[in-house]
């Protein structure tokens, strides 16, 4: 009869040591902290510039110049722009769980591009001009497009790869897709140019509410998920053997990804590096505990968005850089610094 050593049901029942927690729940303390700094600095600055008491008079006053300037213009940009910030990165997170690849992003999956082709279709073919009609365009092109890599991953026996290669295949042929239309079409390249870069500049409450509902289950689905995906990170072997229902749970991961992702991509359109670049940054510090990284990648998304808009009002003023150009210019250098980082840890 084989009998335990004393000291292995200790090791398999400690608890995680609270001096890791602790440090864990204050960075993150700290990250809300410079997210609602950020957020008062995006409706501080823009071309006209506005002091903590003017912000705070046109907030809770909401009269005059103050008032217009606040509410009118630059609140609607700051909310979506902390939603759809939260959002890429949650879908970022729960997307490199599901791949088990820390450098994969929403546009793995082709969710990007179905938004993207949708919108270029609503455009070119029907006629529609405004952002509230693009909302439900996109929208719909990225849960299509979803569903569709879902099926052709496997469905229920979905793998990792299958579904990058799924992805990957459907990304380029509605890209060659998206700009064929655009080539043959003159307006429909004038109205797409800014929305194809991503920006926040034509937020309204409206475009806020329209996606709101979408963003809000997205973020319980995700949040939801952190353990069962803990458990398929590990691997399908691990997984079943801690329980998890993979198939049930990448089918939920893959929902979540593409309501979030697509309520994003409708409003601001395709933005870039975000969803890669912070769940990759988080994990470095959180270790690979899901229950930490979708919480960190929820708060320092809008942060990195948010700050990139901010940057891109500040260095063109009294224009502006659209916000998925910054992203962009920063995104790239980093991304190759990751890549490296990445290589050299495999040496």
């Amino acid at each position: 009869m084989l009998v335990d050593s004393p000291t292995e049901p200790r090791a398999r029942t400690a608890p995680a040591p609270p001096t890791r927690r602790v440090p864990r729940a204050l960075g993150l303390i700290l990250s809300v902290a410079v997210l609602v700094l950020l957020a008062l600095a995006s409706i501080a600055i823009g071309a006209k510039a506005l002091s903590l008491d003017q912000v705070g008079h046109g907030l809770f006053h909401d009269t005059g110049t103050y008032g217009d300037v606040v509410v009118d213009e630059r609140l609607s940009r700051t909310v979506l722009g902390l939603l759809a910030g939260a959002a890429l990165g949650l879908s970022g997170a729960v997307l490199q769980a599901l791949t088990r690849n820390p450098l994969a992003d929403p546009g793995l999956l082709g969710i990007n591009a179905g938004a993207s082709a949708a919108v270029v279709t609503a455009v070119t073919y029907f006629g529609v001009t405004s952002l509230t009609g693009y909302v439900w365009f996109a929208f719909g092109g990225a849960a299509a497009i979803g569903a569709l890599v879902w099926f052709l991953g496997g469905s229920r026996g979905a793998t990792p790869v299958r579904l990058a290669l799924a992805g990957t295949a459907i990304s380029a042929a509605l890209y060659g897709y998206l700009q064929a239309a655009m080539i043959m079409d003159d307006a429909a390249l004038g109205r797409m140019r800014f929305w194809t870069v991503g920006s926040l500049a034509s937020a309204t409450d409206s475009t806020v509410l329209q996606v709101l509902p979408f963003l809000a289950v997205g973020t319980v689905l995700a949040l939801a998920l952190a353990r069962p995906l803990n458990a398929v990170a590990m691997g399908d072997d691990t997984a079943r053997a801690l329980g998890a229902h993979l198939g049930r749970t990448r089918a939920l991961a893959m929902l979540a990804a593409t309501v979030l992702c697509g309520a994003a991509t409708a409003a601001c359109g395709p933005i870039v590096f975000v969803s890669l670049m912070v769940p990759h940054a988080v994990r470095s510090f959180t270790g690979p505990d899901l229950r930490w990284i979708l919480p960190y990648a929820a708060v320092l998304s809008p942060v990195l968005l948010l700050g990139a808009d901010v940057i891109g009002r500040v260095v063109a003023r009294p224009s502006e850089l659209q916000v998925g150009i910054v992203t962009a210019i920063i995104g790239g250098p980093v991304f190759i610094l990751l890549v490296r980082r990445r290589r050299t840890a495999k040496l």
